[in-house]
């Protein structure tokens, strides 16, 4: 169970090898985290993260999860869950693509939505319907300023990400009042694995500055966090910037 300040002794990671989920399931354990899954692609990346976790006092088991087989979710967590109560779920895959080629190959453009967006549709009804009927837990769902609005350079990404965003949102209404929690969390440009070699973005912020955003939003159990928290105002900015205007900005 959470503790008073809705921290979780249990987490479940949706796309295990995250660095973001991996620098916020190592903040969680460092307060009171015990037993932590993680869901991916069967991999060395996935089963050395694991160790990672079990060196700094968790429990960390690994799980087979694909976000293409939505067909699978069901029967993958709810192995998770039969095994005790899960207190918190991080929904933390996702893949960024590459505009320029996506556009030139729709099926490659269309694997990034499926990921990014269906599968967490999927992944995130499977998630919501478990923890609600265990009657309490927290779904926490990376989304990205991205899905703010469409921009020239990555409106494939983007689309997707704006989808999951509005997705997370109306179920976190859907479950409002049932015990279960729903945090979406929208960062900026983060210094990852899956950025490495783009060039850097204003304000741009690290895996673990989100982990840490995270946790004092689920100790006030917001609803939305940005991070860093100075991107709410510039996108609340842009997304009220005239077209012909936004389609000269340098973005």
């Amino acid at each position: 169970m959470k503790d008073a300040f809705g921290l979780p002794q249990s987490l479940l990671v949706l796309g295990g090898t995250s660095d973001i989920a991996l620098a916020t399931a190592r903040r969680l354990i460092a307060r009171r985290t015990r037993t932590v899954w993680l869901a991916g692609r069967p991999s060395p990346d996935l089963d050395k993260a694991a160790d990672e976790l079990r060196a700094l006092g968790a429990d960390a088991r690994t799980v087979a999860f694909d976000a293409l087989e939505p067909e699978s979710h069901e029967a993958v967590l709810g192995k998770v869950f039969s095994e005790g109560d899960v207190d918190m779920v991080l929904l933390a895959f996702g893949i960024l693509g590459d505009q320029a080629h996506d556009e030139r190959a729709p099926v490659s453009a269309v694997r990034v939505a499926q990921t990014n967006y269906t599968g967490a549709v999927s992944a995130g009804l499977v998630a919501a319907a478990a923890l609600q009927t265990q009657g309490h837990g927290s779904l926490v769902v990376l989304s990205s300023v991205a899905g703010e609005r469409a921009r020239r350079s990555n409106f494939i990404y983007g689309s997707s990400k704006a989808g999951l965003d509005a997705f997370a949102q109306g179920l976190g209404d859907a479950l409002y009042g049932t015990g279960v929690h729903v945090m979406v969390v929208r960062p900026g440009f983060v210094r990852s694995r899956m950025t490495a070699g783009l060039d850097e973005a204003p304000l741009a912020t690290t895996p673990e500055a989100v982990a840490t955003a995270i946790e004092l939003g689920l100790r006030r159990r917001a609803e939305t966090i940005w991070v860093p928290g100075r991107l709410r105002l510039i996108m609340t900015a842009l997304r009220h910037t005239p077209r012909p205007l936004f389609r000269r900005l340098p973005l």
